[in-house]
């Protein structure tokens, strides 16, 4: 079995291509770090701390706008933004 010998200077490099990959990453922002367009029921009820009966009434009472393909209810990400911004309160 080969043996590698691991230098100060390889550590060296190691170490700043690492905080290269991090501080390209801690630059982007929150929305081009979300690849996803479209949620789906379990993500938004993550998203919003709410319960599957909640959720529910959202898209009955027809404040959460969603697709239904199928079996699966779909959410548009930047729709549940829009609606948090309109319903936010200002004290």
């Amino acid at each position: 079995m080969a043996t590698a010998i691991i230098t100060t200077e390889d550590l060296y490099d190691f170490k700043m291509e690492l905080i290269s990959e991090f501080k390209k990453l801690l630059e982007k922002k929150p929305d081009e770090q979300l690849t996803k367009k479209y949620l789906k029921s379990t993500e938004v009820m993550k998203l919003l701390k709410v319960s599957p009966g909640t959720l529910q009434n959202l898209r009955i009472n027809g404040t959460l706008p969603f697709t239904k393909i199928g079996g699966t209810i779909l959410y548009e990400y930047s729709e549940i933004l829009r609606i948090l911004n309109l319903n936010k309160v200002s004290l």
